[in-house]
């Protein structure tokens, strides 16, 4: 027996990537999944691909950025499975890339809204149904361009040091209630969102000779750290950032 038999989780941006990756470990420990991205049929085949795995998933669209489609999410999920454990905060928004002078209002309102305020939101709809349940578990996925100046997304790292305090403010909050909140900051994964930094072999190869590991991270290697994160092997963390980036930021950066 797991110890997430019969737990709910919501996971946002998990039709593909490191989201994914998340709800196919959980399920494969006994969880019940919420699939969730924009497109619906894009959820609908997450989660198919997890039950033919022998997992339990539901499949509900939600575009961050509306705070009546996060409401959705949340009262569908309730709905579907009557109760919620945990909420996986994976999707995140980056339209712009290079320096903070070619990022216009409009975009930088938009990755603050879709990375800071919906994760923020959300994990307060969900808030009175983890208090249900006794106890709960938020995980945000961050960066480590949270923690490093960078040249390529600043605007995006800008977000994810937001989104970091908003870790440290919600553990604050919530914790009375049993509410355990934290992130992982990875590094660069192997997926779709990071394909503009992934479609330049010259910079892979720099990041690859840079990471003491020798490689780029892939999906399943955040996943396992959430999957942590959300267990009762996690029960004493809180408020805190799991680096995942197979320790290029011990050498100070690339």
């Amino acid at each position: 027996m797991s110890a997430l038999d019969d737990k709910v989780f919501i996971i946002t941006g998990s039709s593909r990537g490191i989201g994914l990756a998340a709800a196919r470990k959980l399920a494969g420990r006994g969880a019940a999944v919420v699939i969730s991205s924009r497109k619906q049929e894009a959820c609908d085949e997450a989660a198919r691909a997890i039950e033919e795995e022998g997992g339990k998933a539901a499949a509900i669209a939600c575009h961050i950025g509306k705070e009546d489609q996060l409401a959705d999410l949340v009262e569908k999920t309730i709905a579907r499975f009557g109760r919620i454990d945990g909420v996986v905060m994976n999707a995140a928004s980056n339209p712009v890339y290079g320096p903070s002078e070619v990022v216009d209002q409009e975009a930088f309102s938009m990755i603050m809204r879709n990375n800071v305020f919906s994760a923020m939101r959300l994990a307060h709809l969900a808030r009175p149904h983890l208090e249900a349940a006794g106890e709960g578990s938020l995980v945000f996925v961050s960066s480590i361009a949270g923690l490093l100046g960078n040249r390529l997304i600043g605007a995006y790292g800008i977000s994810k040091a937001a989104q970091l305090q908003l870790v440290r403010n919600l553990a604050l909050e919530l914790g009375a209630s049993g509410i355990r909140v934290n992130a992982v900051a990875p590094g660069l994964v192997r997926t779709d969102f990071a394909q503009a930094l992934l479609d330049n072999p010259d910079r892979v190869r720099t990041m690859e000779q840079a990471t003491p590991l020798g490689r780029l991270a892939e999906p399943e290697d955040i996943a396992g750290v959430i999957a942590f994160l959300v267990s009762p092997d996690s029960g004493w963390v809180n408020g805190q950032v799991i680096v995942a980036d197979g320790g290029i930021t011990t050498t100070g950066g690339f």
